[in-house]
């Protein structure tokens, strides 16, 4: 198969001979896949972590099938898709957590939030799909935690020999006061899509949808993290991205019910641990992420 380089890096990076195997055993897996739900393949759609591909079913309904190397986090996404039972986001069609398979439902028109030009009405819808998504978290272990999470930001300063590395010391020490401020509420968990923005909420004949749900176990007011920094790509010179991030954050407090203050510390808490994630070895990496930390930190709500 002529996988894109990006994609093959990103799996073993992530996965190790895990993510080796997966890619040397891709062909066979989309035979399999292909034959046991009776799916015609087409072409895959741009690939990060999963490969993900539109297809046909017998019937000549369209899907989409993605494959990824078995984990926790793939199993959670098919329990939060099951969980949803299609309201508010895409229906799950078929799966096998064991091999790291689902089948989804393939939402049309499938246009991204992100086409929308007026951001204030992007984030009505954001705010709507977002009530209509969130809901108590089920018994059992088969989703995420956001506590989990962010105890990976414990490593920070051990990594830089108790220091804060490419890291604002100041900027540490706020989010880490904010963390523990916020954990400390006996507040009731919800499931969080976890990986909500733009590039997650579709166009559909039923509406707007979610895609790619990681399922985590968390406060409700965490949902908006990731959304305040979306989408990707290039930041807004200052001024308008704090203003943007203040009308946003009016708009979904409004909407959802949700302390604006609460709202801003997930987002700084959250876009730091975006830049954690996103940092080598070598200390780079992680800039977008860390810039928008920045900005969250001189926004006044």
């Amino acid at each position: 198969m002529n996988l894109p380089p990006a994609f093959v890096n990103n799996v073993t990076a992530a996965f190790g001979d895990p993510g080796r195997r997966f890619l040397a055993d891709l062909p066979a897996l989309l035979t399999k896949a292909a034959h046991r739900w009776d799916l015609t393949l087409s072409e895959p759609f741009l690939l990060s972590y999963n490969y993900v591909c539109a297809v046909t079913r017998v019937d000549g309904t369209p899907a989409v099938l993605k494959l990824g190397v078995p984990n926790r986090e793939l199993t959670s996404e098919i329990n939060t898709l099951r969980l949803y039972a299609g309201q508010g986001a895409c229906r799950l069609l078929e799966a096998d957590a064991e091999r790291g398979m689902l089948l989804v439902e393939r939402l049309h028109p499938g246009i991204m939030l992100v086409t929308l030009e007026d951001d204030d009405r992007a984030t009505e819808i954001a705010a709507e799909v977002m009530q209509a998504i969130q809901r108590p978290v089920p018994e059992g272990n088969g989703f995420l935690s956001l506590h989990g999470w962010f105890d990976e930001l414990k490593k920070l300063r051990p990594c830089f020999g108790g220091g804060t590395g490419p890291f604002p010391e100041k900027t540490v020490e706020t989010v880490e006061g904010l963390l523990r401020e916020l954990f400390a509420e006996d507040r009731p968990q919800v499931l969080l899509h976890g990986d909500f923005h733009h590039f997650n909420i579709l166009s559909s004949e039923r509406g707007w949808l979610v895609i790619d749900p990681k399922g985590v176990a968390g406060p409700a007011e965490y949902e908006v993290g990731p959304f305040l920094m979306n989408p990707w790509g290039e930041i807004p010179d200052e001024p308008e991205a704090i203003r943007r991030t203040q009308c946003r954050i009016a708009i979904l407090s409004e909407r959802l019910g949700f302390d604006r203050q609460k709202l801003w510390a997930w987002a700084v808490c959250h876009s730091l641990l975006s830049a954690w994630w996103d940092m080598k070895e070598d200390g780079s990496g992680g800039e977008y992420s860390r810039a928008w930390t920045e900005i969250f930190l001189k926004t006044q709500v």
